[in-house]
């Protein structure tokens, strides 16, 4: 019997009268595979039953009083369109598939509709009332992030769990109970098996970026944590893109979903533009070095970890305010640079991909691509790093000769017509696209952030405790720069994401 024939039967809260669904967990049977490449976008599911119709406001849903208090005092009043299409029906209790470009507010689409369903219940230690799924760990915080000060507002406790970080504090999060965890699936696999967490109370779940949980091999520990959870809860899935991997998902778990899907070149956004620049084999790190030397902040994305180390080692020796961001970085570094990317004390992120998804930065204009992605959905989430929330942006992609032909064919795939410019070092044109100028080559070090000096107390032994630094999120031994504990999360100095654009 599939789940579409069960019967679903729901009061205000999700909960199924008075009982609680059991069942031992399945466990994945081992190490994940990456999956198959792509086959391409599936048939979208037909709604049976109809949807109701998208609200003008945030007033005009069924929404605590506290939360939309919070909306008001975040400024957020006028709903994006994803929002005001899945929210009266996802607050209903309705099954949702989501799709929408990086930036387009999927995180308050689900968020608002989670909170709402869980406001005024208490989850039992170790038992969560609400799951989201996310594929990277970066991502998992900025969702905690843009949800803390709702969660807050209607009492609730979440807890985010990811790889990285210590797993004994996420371990007491969840035994002290959290009603709402914000999870990657191999992290919370951990804490099940560790017997710190079970499922059977989860009545909303969703799946945030699911086409790249897919990609990345995550598929066998998604679907056994989907059948952990209640039988007869709600289910979101949200995505940029829907091949055939995620259809899976969709037709074992949603039931008669609420869709909402924009075009699947949902990247190619009126506010953002799209350049392709022929540059000479020769002239391409010059080329590089000059736009990074631009006014303002700017993400660089390169295929490997050590072409990252490379050409961060090289602009802060030209002078320019460098970071690398990679999976080879440990959580509390990764943590840090974000932060100091996010205040302007670094200008320029040089990332691999793990910083294509789940970095959200205000006022972010230019995103370059210093080697051209391989797949259409790399090119359209590192281009969702800018022009977010209506915001205007551009995507530079470096292109030699060589490269030309494929990314031809790319950018056909995902249906972006870009400018396409020959352009050298130190021309007018390269910086009337980019802003590019000519480096200090004065050698600058990017400090990491150093604890505040406390008055040492009678009797404490010379060396001083650490504390807080200046540097949000982040503490470190003192005078080192090296992190001993994990950067504070929920309750931080570090203001929350804010906005519909989360």
């Amino acid at each position: 019997m599939n789940r579409a024939q069960k019967t679903r039967t729901y009061d205000r809260f999700g909960s199924s009268a008075g009982s609680r669904f059991g069942g031992g967990p399945r466990r994945s049977s081992g190490p994940s595979r990456r999956q198959s490449a792509p086959q391409g976008e599936f048939a979208l599911p037909k709604t049976v039953t109809p949807s109701l119709p998208a609200v003008e406001s945030f007033a005009d849903l069924a929404l605590p009083a506290p939360l939309l208090a919070a909306l008001g005092q975040q400024g957020v009043s006028v709903p994006f369109p994803i929002q005001a299409a899945t929210l009266p029906n996802s607050l209903a209790g309705r099954d949702v598939l989501g799709r929408g470009r990086t930036g387009s507010g999927k995180t308050l689409a689900f968020g608002l509709a989670a909170l709402a369903r869980t406001e005024g219940r208490r989850a039992e230690p170790r038992r969560p009332l609400a799951l989201v799924l996310v594929p990277t760990r970066e991502l998992a915080q900025q969702v905690t992030d843009a949800l803390t000060p709702y969660a807050r507002s209607v009492r609730l406790r979440l807890a985010t769990v990811v790889g990285g970080m210590p797993i004994g504090r996420q371990a007491s999060a969840l035994r002290n109970g959290s009603e709402i965890v914000v999870a990657t699936p191999g992290r919370l696999k951990d804490l099940i098996d560790r017997g710190d967490c079970v499922l059977d109370d989860v009545a909303v779940t969703v799946l945030d970026e699911a086409d790249q949980m897919a990609d990345m091999g995550f598929m066998p520990q998604v679907t056994a944590l989907l059948d952990q959870v209640r039988p007869d809860g709600q289910r979101m899935l949200f995505s940029a893109t829907l091949d055939r991997n995620v259809d899976l998902l969709v037709r074992r778990y949603l039931s008669d979903p609420v869709v909402h899907s924009v075009d699947p070149s949902a990247g190619a956004v009126t506010t953002m533009e799209h350049h392709v620049l022929h540059v000479h084999d020769a002239d391409k790190h010059r080329t590089t070095t000059e736009i990074a030397a631009r006014e303002g902040r700017v993400i660089m994305f390169l295929d490997t970890k050590h072409a990252v180390d490379r050409l961060t080692t090289h602009l802060l020796n030209s002078g320019v305010r460098a970071a690398a961001l990679h999976g080879g970085k440990s959580q509390p570094q990764r943590t840090r640079t974000l932060a100091q990317f996010k205040t302007g004390h670094v200008t320029v992120l040089v990332a691999t991909n793990v910083a294509a998804r789940g970095i959200h930065v205000d006022n972010l204009d230019l995103v370059v691509n210093v080697d051209p992605p391989t797949d259409h959905k790399d090119y359209l989430h590192r281009g969702g790093r800018t022009a977010r929330a209506g915001e205007s942006g551009s995507v530079v992609t470096l292109v030699t000769p060589a490269q030309r032909r494929g990314m031809t064919r790319l950018m056909a795939t995902a249906g972006i017509s870009p400018h396409v410019t020959p352009v050298r070092s130190g021309e007018a044109e390269l910086n009337r696209i980019t802003g590019a100028q000519a480096p200090s080559g004065v050698p600058v070090v990017i400090a990491a952030p150093v604890a505040a000096k406390r008055p040492r107390r009678a009797g404490s032994p010379s060396s001083g405790s650490s504390a807080s630094s200046s540097s949000p999120g982040y503490r470190g031994r003192r005078g080192t720069g090296r992190p001993d504990r994990e950067p504070a999360q929920r309750g931080s100095r570090r203001r929350p994401v804010a906005g519909p654009a989360a």
